[in-house]
């Protein structure tokens, strides 16, 4: 006999877990503690559910959901937004951790979202290490951006500060170049990532740490998943813009400024971009194509395990 399909949505606090299960109306709380943990994974396990649904939220999830995948069960994790617009699609306009889970529950049946792989030990390791990268890089622009109207009197201590950020931002360079170096398989990724023109350490990192799923979607999905794919905004017989939007945007940053680079020393993206211009593509506009072409280009070199190779130049005019 097939058992009936069952959706489970978790919101997540820092003091507690609410669940909720459709088909039916089955609430209930637990602790956000180790034993509260312990205590759901079980009934979880006991329920065999067909999907289990949360939200990313900033960090307090990532226990419960490595937990949830130790345990083997079916866990996904979305982006609030995305489930923030269905609440509203379907007339949820009251918030509260109770109702949060009923709507992830109510989501997780009504749109099914794809499993993703999740990262390993060495992803979530590199993850850390790329975040605390891209806040040291922060604090540096903000301490040199001070420095130019510091007073005579502050400027000695600025210096030392950024000195200070520098070397520290050195050494975490080496720590992630050491992470990678442990993973062969992560080394060749990296490596392949590398050879192409406009791919740096930066977006390398980025790439590896933040997208386990390079290399496993088609150019659609992984363009969509990054939020480079250009959505329409149609309705009747008006053609609006078309947009790009969600996604995740520390990729997206990283994916610019190499998009960017590359757009002048890359040869497939630089005819790209010039061709785009030349049909009167505004620049920002171009710019984001080139961004989704070389993540299209990246996504099948790891695919298919291929290093790049620059175009062929065309002949002009005929052979002597």
């Amino acid at each position: 006999m097939t058992k009936d399909p069952l959706y489970i949505g978790i919101d997540v606090s820092k003091a507690q877990l609410d669940v909720a299960v459709r088909p039916g109306k089955q609430c209930w709380q637990v602790s956000c503690t180790e034993e509260g943990t312990g205590k759901l994974i079980s009934q979880l396990t006991d329920l065999r559910p067909t999907l289990l649904v949360l939200e990313a939220s900033g960090g307090l999830e990532i226990p419960l959901v490595a937990s949830l995948a130790a345990a083997s069960l079916p866990v996904v994790v979305v982006n609030p937004r995305q489930v923030r617009d269905f609440a509203r699609a379907t007339g949820t306009l009251a918030k509260t951790d109770a109702i949060d889970a009923q709507v992830l529950a109510h989501f997780a049946e009504a749109v099914h979202p794809a499993q993703r792989p999740l990262p390993g030990a060495e992803a979530k390791a590199l993850s850390a290490l790329v975040s605390r990268r891209r806040q040291l890089m922060s604090i540096l622009v903000a301490e040199k951006n001070r420095l130019g109207t510091a007073l005579p009197s502050v400027r000695p201590r600025i210096q030392a500060h950024i000195a200070w950020l520098e070397q520290d931002l050195k050494e975490l360079d080496d720590d992630l170049d050491h992470t990678l170096r442990q993973s062969p398989v992560w080394r060749e990724k990296e490596d392949l990532l590398r050879s192409v023109p406009g791919v740096g350490r930066n977006l390398a990192f980025t790439l590896l740490a933040y997208l386990p799923e390079l290399g496993t979607l088609d150019r659609r999905q992984i363009a969509a998943l990054v939020g480079v794919a250009p959505f329409n905004r149609d309705s009747g017989t008006l053609r609006g813009k078309r947009t790009v939007w969600g996604g995740r945007s520390c990729i997206r940053a990283a994916l610019y400024m190499s998009a960017l680079v590359a757009s002048r020393h890359n040869p497939a993206i630089q005819a790209f971009y010039a061709r785009l211009l030349a049909a009167g593509k505004p620049k920002k506009v171009a710019l984001t194509a080139c961004m989704r072409k070389l993540l299209v280009i990246l996504n099948a070199m790891l695919k298919h395990h291929v290093p790049w190779h620059p175009p062929v130049p065309q002949l002009i005019g005929p052979c002597s």
